[in-house]
Order: C-alpha cells, then structure tokens, then sequence
C-alpha cells in the first residue's frame, strides 16, 4: 500500500460514509439481520452502532488494515463480539459453509476486484434459510447518467482505491444465484448522481 492508500484514504473514507445522513440507512438496511453475521468489507467499523439486537456475533472481513485505533475503539464500544480477519474477498474465505445466519455488505460491492467470486462466497457461506443484505451504490438506470459514469470511473478506480461508479448490483447478485426479495433504488440525498445512486435490499440463496 502507498501513502495515500495507507493513510489518506481511510480517512475520506471514514468522513465520507460516516455522516450522519446515512444512518438511517444503514439502519434499515441491517434490521432483518440476526444470529451470527458477516460483513463484507468492514472498513473502519461504521455499522457497528447499527447491527440490529438480534445479532449475537459478528465476523468482520477486510482486505485491508484501516485506521486500527479507530476500529478498535469502536469494537470495543460494541453490543456483540467481533472478530475481525484480514482477507481478501476475491479469493475462497477460510470459513465453514453455511456458517452464517446473515452476511451484509455496505458499500463494498463496488470495490471487490472478483466480485463474482466473493458473491460466490457469500452464497456458500450463508444457510440456505439466511439473508444476505446489501446497502451499495452503482449503476443508474438512468442512461445519461451511465454514460458519465463509464467515463469517469477510470479516475474514479483511482482516488477510490478501486472503487467502481458503474457495477450493476442487482444484476450482479442475481447472477450469482441469488433472489432478490427486497430491493430499492433511489438517489442518496446532497451526494452528485454519479455517486448517489443506491441500491439497498435483501436476498436470499436459491436454493438448487
């Protein structure tokens, strides 16, 4: 990792999606979870606070390390146990099948170098009666706005440590054998469209 990735990015990254005006929707994107969870992409811990009580464990995946002290105040500050693991989620997780009653990821979809791969993961990981819920940003329906995505996702990928503008996430679940129960769209207030619009839902495994 370099500088900016090390030390700048963590923090724009917290700043960024730390603001209060998504609380509410982390909220209601964690609330069907229950029992034993993963999350996908843990970052420097901002769902946290938000984890329903019906969550008794948390197992926290991330590629990286991000702001350590920070994370560590705030699972130390947390309802339920937290295990955190450094892994990255392209590749197989050392982790049991159907080990987990619920599995969310939070804007990170958007920067899994092998999404497939990990949506593959979360499918085998997940109990065939689990919930994988979802809170991300990505593609518009919008094709004007598609457009300057595509074109300025390349900077994007960049300042963003890999973030990607244009990946279209219910299609990308829904590739990946899942069935979307729940979805909704809409725009993310006083964010630019490129980057506000949403998707956050809930799925299921379809069970072959």
């Amino acid at each position: 990792m370099g500088f900016y990735s090390r030390h700048i990015f963590p923090r724009l990254l917290d700043w960024s999606l730390g603001n209060a005006a998504l609380a509410e929707h982390r909220l209601a994107a964690l609330a069907p979870l229950r029992s034993r969870v993963l999350e996908i992409g843990f970052g420097t811990g901002l769902n946290l606070p938000f984890f329903p009580q019906q969550v008794s464990r948390l197992t926290a995946i991330d590629s990286e390390e991000m702001l350590p002290k920070k994370v560590a105040k705030r699972i130390a500050e947390a309802r339920m146990p937290v295990e955190c693991l450094q892994l990255d989620a392209s590749g197989r997780l050392p982790l049991d099948s159907q080990a987990f009653d619920g599995v969310v990821t939070t804007f990170t979809l958007c920067s899994i170098a092998d999404v497939h791969s990990a949506l593959d993961e979360i499918r085998r990981v997940l109990r065939s009666e689990g919930q994988y819920v979802f809170l991300e940003h990505g593609r518009s329906d919008d094709s004007r706005v598609a457009r300057r995505q595509d074109f300025f996702n390349p900077i994007q990928k960049v300042i963003g440590c890999g973030c990607n503008l244009n990946r279209q996430i219910d299609h990308l679940i829904r590739e990946s054998r899942f069935e979307i129960v729940k979805l909704e769209r809409y725009l993310m207030p006083d964010v630019p469209r490129i980057f506000g619009e949403t998707y956050r839902g809930l799925a299921r495994r379809v069970v072959e």
